[in-house]
């Protein structure tokens, strides 16, 4: 349904319209969001936003962008205050074009000379030829495409000091020359006179009312009183400058310690800007030129090696700091430079010290009995096209991912031939066995060898061992839907009597291959660096410092 009809349909039900002024999208969702049945584009807010004063200073076009910005950030009706109607007869017929073209339910302008001055200013308040007004009641209606599109007609006698008597015999001209409401305007600190116009009005059409003065009129008072609609038409400009100034003063004194307490979390301003649904949408439809692909980085662990007990008592291996960044932020960053920024992390051990950005953190509260299969699981929620898995202890170049993502196999594991030369010892390596021997004259990344690995694990001599699993894995969503269901088939045991959740990665890809499933090698030489030793800390910051210098 559209807005305009929807106003309709709220005004046949013969309950109060409560509209909120706004000036622009931000402060229209607020409206929405706290239940209101309509927005009021408020002149005084929208002139306020702009730093002048509420006196048809602002164009047409400034007050249409501000309706058009607050008609499309809401579902609920909104109705445009346009102060004269810009000009005469033929600038309301091109101001009503233009509004119910941008979505707005209705259009309400007022019986003042051009321009116009706001109502609780004192001094000049100028009223109209009644005849005037009329043609441009006239002319606006003839200019509506639709019926749904409402025309509200502002009487401002009260205002001027005309009395009753003139806004009556104001309203009944109006109403006949087919305003589809009289906005009744009042800027007495009590109520009497809009009662006493009520009265006399005696329900003759659609009456708006705005108490911004007289506030002691309640909504059961309005509805008694025949008010169909009242208008709240700058309480929120109103509330924002104080609060924004008391903010600032605050700052001004104490900084920021005291005040943020007072202050919307970014959290709340994400969601009025509706980032959730960016994200969302992003995932569906931003294809960049590597297609849709996640990652994740298996980080719970608490293993480490003797010589950087000191430096990680209080963090995982993952914040280690490499030249001034976490080593686990620097991949991040690499992927993102590739063009990769759906990347979830899965945290466990010192996880309250776990600080990286633009990533989504996913707990595993049992790190110390579940293994690193487990996190892979646990770290993707919903299967991409391409689905990366990352060590914590590595860092990579962009190149090696994009190598990576050119192969097309449903399981592929980097994999590196020089281990061999590596002469120093103090870990478990995760060892290769491939159907087709390494290329000793290949020293670069070989993406177009089909490779299949036959065995992998820390089991394998380095007699039978071809490579070196360096941490990087790549599954499409064929090949992760194939690792997720085996996961789930394998109820308790896998190789060595281990509970399933408890299995490293590289023991489920053999008993995937165990089970028949293909699984592809991505041959590496270089464009990776291990950290997993103090001695293989010192020469990545070493190496990469040189790099970037």
């Amino acid at each position: 349904m559209k807005k305009s009809k929807n106003l309709r349909q709220l005004l046949s039900d013969s309950k109060l319209i409560r509209i909120v002024g706004a000036h622009n999208a931000m402060t229209a969702k607020l409206v929405e969001r706290n239940g209101f049945e309509g927005v009021w584009a408020s002149g005084l807010e929208i002139a306020t936003s702009h730093g002048v004063p509420d006196a048809e200073i602002l164009t047409m076009r400034d007050c249409l962008d501000a309706s058009s910005e607050i008609a499309g950030a809401v579902s609920i009706p909104v109705v445009s205050d346009c102060d004269t109607g810009f000009g005469n007869s033929n600038n309301v017929i091109h101001m009503v074009k233009k509004f119910e073209a941008a979505g707005v339910s209705a259009v309400c302008i007022e019986d003042k000379r051009f321009p116009k001055v706001n109502s609780y200013v004192p001094g000049r308040q100028e009223l109209a030829p009644v005849a005037e007004f009329v043609g441009k009641i006239m002319a606006a209606k003839n200019a509506r495409q639709t019926e749904d599109f409402l025309i509200f007609a502002r009487i401002e006698a009260l205002i001027a000091g005309w009395g009753l008597d003139e806004a009556l015999k104001r309203a009944d001209a109006y109403m006949e020359a087919g305003a589809d409401g009289i906005f009744i305007h009042s800027k007495s600190e009590t109520p009497a006179e809009i009662i006493e116009f009520c009265k006399r009005w005696e329900k003759r059409g659609i009456l708006l009312i705005c108490p911004t003065t007289y506030k002691s009129i309640t909504e059961k008072d309005m509805q008694k009183l025949g008010v169909n609609i009242v208008i709240y038409a700058n309480h929120g400009i109103r509330a924002a400058i104080r609060a924004i100034n008391d903010a600032f003063a605050e700052i001004e004194r104490h900084g920021i310690v005291t005040v943020d307490s007072r202050l919307a979390s970014l959290s709340e301003c994400f969601e009025i800007q509706g980032m959730h649904l960016m994200k969302k949408d992003e995932e569906k439809y931003l294809k960049s030129e590597i297609g849709n692909v996640k990652v994740v980085i298996p980080a719970a662990g608490s293993k480490i090696d003797d010589s950087l007990k000191t430096l990680l008592e209080d963090r995982p291996v993952g914040m280690l700091d490499i030249n001034g960044r976490p080593l686990i932020q620097r991949n991040v960053d690499t992927l993102n430079k590739v063009g990769i920024r759906d990347v979830s992390v899965v945290v466990g051990y010192k996880r309250e010290n776990v600080a990286i950005k633009g990533v989504k953190i996913i707990e595993n509260p049992d790190y110390e009995t579940k293994g690193l299969m487990y996190s892979i699981i646990k770290g993707v929620d919903e299967p991409a096209d391409r689905n990366i898995i990352v060590y914590s202890d590595i860092v990579f170049d962009q190149e090696l991912v994009r190598k990576l993502l050119r192969k097309e196999d449903d399981i592929i594991l980097v994999v590196d031939r020089t281990y061999k030369k590596t002469h120093v010892r103090n870990k478990e390596l995760e060892l290769v066995l491939t159907e087709r021997s390494p290329l000793d004259n290949v020293r670069t990344i070989n993406v177009n060898r089909n490779n299949r690995i036959l065995k992998i694990g820390k089991h394998l001599s380095e007699s039978d061992g071809h490579y070196e699993f360096i941490g990087i894995a790549c599954l499409s969503r064929k090949g992760l839907g194939i690792l997720r269901e085996e996961f789930e088939k394998a109820k308790k045991k896998v190789s060595g009597g281990k509970p399933v959740e408890s299995v490293s990665f590289v023991e489920f890809i053999q008993y995937a291959i165990d089970k028949g499933y293909r699984v592809s090698a991505l041959e590496v030489a270089e464009g990776w660096m291990e950290v997993h030793n103090f001695n293989d800390y010192k020469k990545v910051c070493s190496l990469l410092l040189t790099e970037e210098i």
